[in-house]
C-alpha cells in the first residue's frame, strides 16, 4: 500500500530527536573518546542529545531605530 502524496514529509524529521540509532550512539561515543575498538555494540550507555535553540533575529524596524541613535 502506498502513501498519499499529501501525507508524505518532504524534509524528513525537522525537529530534534531524543532517540539515536545504535550507529549514531557509537559515533558520539567515539567523538567523546568513550568507545574502544572491539567493544560490544550492545548495552551502550545513554547519550544526551542537546536541543539546538536558535535566537530570533530582530526586526528591521529595530535595526533602523538603532542606526538613528
Amino acid at each position: 500500500m502506498t502513501i498519499d502524496k499529501s501525507l508524505k514529509i518532504k524534509k524528513g524529521v525537522s525537529r530534534s530527536r531524543n532517540v539515536l540509532t545504535r550507529v549514531e550512539r557509537i559515533e558520539k561515543l567515539q567523538s567523546q573518546d568513550r568507545w574502544a575498538e572491539g567493544t560490544s555494540p550492545f548495552n551502550l550507555p545513554k547519550i544526551r542529545v542537546y536541543k539546538v535553540v536558535l535566537k530570533k533575529k530582530k526586526k528591521a524596524k529595530d535595526a533602523a531605530d538603532a542606526e538613528k541613535k
